[in-house]
């Protein structure tokens, strides 16, 4: 038996309501995973443009380390 059988099994033995609420949960987080792998892909460019803006100012000594204490 799959991991995923073995949570159904346990999911089964819950009362309707409860099955109900537990598919919603599930649903909503299966959605907001792909709403976020989605917007990933899309700035995916911007976000490697900016490392590499990063990096450059590192090389270049224009970066500081940072100090927790002065946050």
């Amino acid at each position: 038996m799959t991991q995923l059988e073995l949570a159904f099994a346990e999911i089964e033995k819950l009362p309707p309501d409860e099955q109900n609420e537990f598919a919603a949960w599930i649903l909503e987080e299966l959605h907001s995973e792909q709403r976020w792998a989605k917007l990933f892909d899309e700035t995916s460019d911007l976000l490697s443009h900016l490392a590499d803006e990063a990096l450059e100012e590192h090389k270049a000594k224009k970066t500081k380390k940072l100090d927790p204490d002065t946050l």
